[in-house]
């Protein structure tokens, strides 16, 4: 095998340096060293690298056709050493990392960019599941990293970060059957040609309208801070939710950030009550669990993340 490790270092030097002398005090070797390596890696390739007729060595056609591979191996092999140091450094060789599925669309790419940069080289595995699902993998080892919103309690066995906001607002379909009640309700008691009045719900409607779940696939499992309706159903996918929500079937709590383009699109409104105000503002955590030391990937992840919270 004629390139190596140690050779495209050499080949590369020559190039870079424009002689073997240079090369060889780049490299902290003799030019001997350096023009013997090159020497033998010709002899090897059969090819012509360097055309020496001149005061220094000139690469030649072949030398050139060479040099995009041999850099892009040499870039390789140094992300490589890079991986292999890290990982006895305490870097995981898998870090994943469990979502609620309600902040798929809160900024958490931007933390894992950062990773990507710092580990070209890891491995990274997104899961998306229910809260107390994500909780779950965490707890089980299956990730090392769960981004979910605050519990209604603390859990002694759990290490979190808070890494921002989100504001839970009740929605439903503008043409909810509940919502056009309240519509030919208003229109009756409103004199003729006057404007109607703003469409105003009461708590009772939440009770009593069918509530669309986003919640754990173990039926046992649901966040009771969020569930006010006798009739709920239940999906573990905020997508499925969404559309559940949209076609008119119920109404459900949803990030603001996340319904927003959809009340501007008019396929949701706000529920708008008499009441209450619409709107539980929640922090975003990222946890982790104190039963397991944190590896580089996680510590990176979370530690950009938690910059990210000044960021409007």
């Amino acid at each position: 095998m004629a390139f190596s490790s140690d050779n495209v270092h050499v080949f590369l030097a020559v190039l870079d340096h424009g002689s073997f002398s240079a090369a060889a005090r780049a490299l902290s070797r003799v030019p001997s060293a350096v023009s013997m390596a090159i020497a033998h890696l010709e002899a090897e390739l059969q090819l012509h690298l360097f055309d020496r007729t001149g005061r220094e060595p000139q690469p030649t056609a072949s030398a050139r056709a060479l040099e995009p591979q041999a850099r892009l191996l040499a870039a390789q092999l140094q992300q490589l050493n890079g991986q292999a140091l890290a990982l006895t450094q305490g870097l995981e060789q898998r870090l994943s990392i469990a979502i609620a599925p309600e902040l798929l669309a809160s900024r958490w790419t931007a933390a894992l960019a950062a990773l990507a940069q710092a580990h070209p080289l890891l491995e990274v595995e997104v899961l998306a599941a229910p809260q107390e699902d994500a909780l779950a993998m965490l707890h089980t080892g299956r990730a090392q990293l769960a981004l979910v919103f605050e519990r209604p309690s603390l859990d002694g066995r759990e290490g979190f970060q808070e890494v921002g906001s989100d504001t839970l607002i009740a929605v439903m379909a503008p043409g909810h059957p509940v919502l056009e009640a309240a519509r030919a309700q208003a229109a009756t008691q409103q004199p003729t040609g006057q404007a109607l009045p703003a469409l105003s719900l009461s708590e009772e409607h939440l009770k009593t309208t069918r509530q669309i779940v986003v919640a754990s696939r173990d039926l046992g499992q649901t966040d009771a801070r969020f569930v006010y309706a006798r009739h709920i159903w239940r999906t573990d996918n905020h997508l499925a939710a969404l559309g559940l929500i949209e076609a008119g079937l119920g109404w459900g709590w949803q990030p603001r950030s996340l319904v927003e383009p959809r009340i501007q699109a008019g396929t949701l409104v706000e529920m708008p009550f008499s009441n209450l105000s619409n709107g539980v503002r929640l922090w975003v955590d990222v946890v982790w669990s104190k039963q397991r030391p944190m590896g580089l990937g996680a510590q990176l992840f979370v530690q950009s993340m938690a910059q990210q919270i000044a960021v409007p």
